[in-house]
């Protein structure tokens, strides 16, 4: 499964999604900072699932028309940070999306994240990617989960991966850094973390319009127990 995910920075890149969908020949598009009541249903062969609604720079999901079907989708409004209190910027930080695969006959969860920015803690953001997990598992107990986004964790993923492994995620990084715009603050922000999927590789693509470069996973699932 091909799955690209990209922060388009306040919408500035949704230009380039029809190309990034024909020349990486996408199964999944998950998509951070973009205009939702912009979006086209029909992405080249990619259907829209869902995106969110209750704030204007949201997330979508699209999905590839031939091989997935859109059971279910749910957001989630998680823990707020100070940002978030006093300049109100998303209240839905994951969009979560029950797909069958209708050519390998089984259902996955698929899920677009955006935690909150630098001004928050390391402390709060590992808050809402656990929380994120939480929700995943309540829509899908026991089936593969993808979850890619804009993590807006430059530093101490060591520490953030063990914690992830825990609870029964891998934490995944591309190959190089997705952030470079500052010379202070850069790294790994897009990234992914999964449960019942093997990550075969991800790929930090050309920068574009964005200050976030779209991050390009490959995965095939794998089997777990379903949750008890």
């Amino acid at each position: 499964m091909r799955t690209l995910s990209y922060n388009l920075e306040k919408h500035k890149a949704a230009g380039e999604l029809v190309a990034l969908t024909e020349q990486f020949d996408l199964d999944v598009l998950c998509l951070q900072e973009c205009e939702t009541t912009d979006l086209p249903i029909e992405l080249g062969p990619l259907h829209l699932a869902d995106s969110t609604q209750r704030n204007r720079l949201g997330l979508a999901i699209y999905h590839r028309r031939d091989r997935f079907e859109s059971l279910e989708t749910k957001a989630y409004s998680l823990k707020r940070g100070l940002h978030d209190r006093i300049a109100a910027p998303a209240h839905e930080r994951l969009l979560a999306c029950r797909l069958r695969d209708v050519v390998e006959g089984r259902d996955l969860l698929v899920a677009s994240f955006h935690a909150s920015p630098l001004t928050a803690s390391n402390s709060l953001r590992r808050n809402q990617i656990a929380s994120a997990h939480a929700r995943l598992r309540d829509l899908g107990p026991g089936l593969p989960a993808l979850m890619v986004g804009d993590y807006n964790y430059p530093l101490g993923k060591a520490k953030l991966g063990a914690r992830m492994l825990k609870g029964g995620y891998d934490l995944t990084l591309s190959d190089t850094r997705t952030y470079t715009r500052y010379k202070v603050v850069r790294g790994h922000f897009d990234f992914a973390t999964s449960a019942g999927m093997t990550i075969d590789g991800i790929e930090t693509l050309t920068r574009g319009a964005s200050d976030h470069m779209p991050i390009l996973v490959t995965s095939t699932y794998r089997e777990v127990e379903a949750a008890a």
